[in-house]
This record gives structure tokens, sequence and C-alpha cells, in this order.
């Protein structure tokens, strides 16, 4: 997508996601409160399940909730690096890149393998946040948060802003509510970020991605894994991919055949829409 300041280049490891996959950034502060990262996380896996895929910056804190709660549902999520390609920052990480890079989601950064990295790499990297995105949500945001600058750049680029509000007292708000004053939009929940966009020419759902709220955690799972494989699997292959119980797996699959989900010939399953 087309921004101010664009990179000259992009590094990347991983894959990029289909180009009708609607992504949405999901950003906040590092130091977040343990209800922010729930409603992080919470807000990621859903957006994941209803057919998005998730942008932040592999930071810890709001960043890092979001990206897991888009892995918890089997969707696709990217992080945006403030340094070089080839180094995780902050190493405690490392585990979730990896997480990321094995269910095919993607790392990207402007900086080559071996560029030192400064302060202001991090705040630079926020425009690719927002650039690679419909839109920007906001959660738990201080008054100095780096977050800020990333909805300041989705505003630019003419992408949505949405925040989700806290309370008066805390001071991880701050920003947050600031930006409500200014006119980014409120939201309390997934369906007034999907509601929005759903209005908005950019926001094209992906119907290979789309998965029913009847479905469960292990039945999403198994969806989201033949989606991603894009060929029909057989059942030794689905327990190794999805990591499920065969138990689980077994009954999973029953209940999507019969809910007209898969099509199963000589034990092989695929998805009936693709």
């Amino acid at each position: 997508r087309e921004i101010t300041d664009p990179p000259s280049v992009l590094y990347a490891k991983g894959a990029w996601p289909p180009p009708d996959l609607p992504l949405i950034a999901v950003v906040g502060t590092r130091k977040a409160t343990k209800e922010g990262l729930n409603i992080a996380k919470d807000f990621a896996r859903d957006l994941a399940r209803s057919g998005c895929g998730i942008v932040s910056g592999l930071a810890m804190g709001i960043d890092t909730a979001a990206h897991r709660g888009a892995l918890a549902a089997g969707g696709f999520t990217a992080a945006v690096l403030g340094n070089g390609i080839d180094v995780v920052y902050p190493a405690q990480n490392e585990k979730l890149a990896a997480d990321i890079l094995n269910t095919k989601g993607l790392i990207i950064s402007e900086y080559g393998p071996g560029e030192p990295s400064y302060p202001g790499n991090f705040l630079r990297r926020n425009r690719i946040i927002s650039g690679l995105s419909v839109a920007t949500l906001v959660i738990e945001a201080p008054a100095q948060s780096g977050a800020l600058a990333t909805a300041r750049f989705a505003a630019e680029q003419g992408r949505e802003v949405f925040v989700v509000p806290g309370s008066l007292s805390n001071r991880n708000y701050r920003g947050s509510h600031e930006l409500i004053r200014d006119g980014a939009t409120l939201v309390q929940g997934v369906e007034d970020v999907l509601g929005d966009l759903g209005q908005n020419s950019l926001f094209t759902p992906h119907s290979s991605n789309l998965i029913s709220p009847e479905l469960s955690e292990e039945e999403t799972i198994i969806v989201e894994t033949l989606r991603k494989e894009g060929s029909p699997l057989g059942v030794d292959r689905l327990l190794e991919l999805t990591k499920l119980e065969p138990r689980t797996v077994s009954i999973g699959l029953t209940s999507l055949t019969l809910k007209g989900y898969l099509i199963e010939e000589r034990s092989v399953y695929s998805l009936k829409i693709l």
C-alpha cells in the first residue's frame, strides 16, 4: 500500500498473506496491564476468526498479546521489526517469532542483516505497521506511547483508527482517550470494528478465512490448517500439523463434515469452499 516516505526495500521472512486478506494493526503499550493483555489477545483472536490478519511490532506487552491471539485462532499475523531482519528484539520473543514463521506468518523489516538498531527506528517502523493495514486498533496507550505514532500515521494514510477506552484513572489510557477526543472511533468489541470496516470500501471479507461462531476452537484449528495448506490432508498429516489429540481430530472431522465444512474422500479431507 502507498504510504508517505515508503521504505526503499523490505526484508522478509515467512509467507506474505493472500492479497485479499484485510490486515488490522493491533498496538499499545509495552507495559500493559493484565486486563489490557487479555483485551488485546481476545480482539486479535476474534478478528482472526472473522477473516482478518493481525499486524503488530513483536514488542513486549500489547504487541505480543496481539500476535498470540492471532496464532491461537490459527490466523495470519505479521511482525514489523525496528531492527535488522536477522535479530529478534526483544530476545524474549524469539519463540514467538519462530511460532509466527512456523504457522506461515510473516516477519519484515526495512533494515537488513547486521544493521544496527537506533531508538528512532522503532517509531519509523510504525508507518509500515499502519501502512500494511486497513485499520489500526489501539489498546492501552499512555500519553507518550509509540502506539500514538502508529495511530497518527494511520490517520495520515487515510486508514481507520479504533480505540478501546479504559478507566479515567488509569494512565495507560491517557493517550487512548486523547485519540478518541481527536476523532478516533471508540470500540467496545470486535463487532464494532467489523461493522465500521464493513462499510468501508477498503475492506473485502476474505471468504476462505471466515469461521462461523458455531465452531469450537479445535474445529477452527482444523479448518484453518486445511485452508493454509491449500490441499486435501489425511488424518495423520492433520494430527502432525494441528498438534491436537487423535480423538479430538477424529471428532472434529466428523462434526465438520456433518456441518458441511469438509468433504471426505477415502479418509482424505478437504474444505468444501477453498
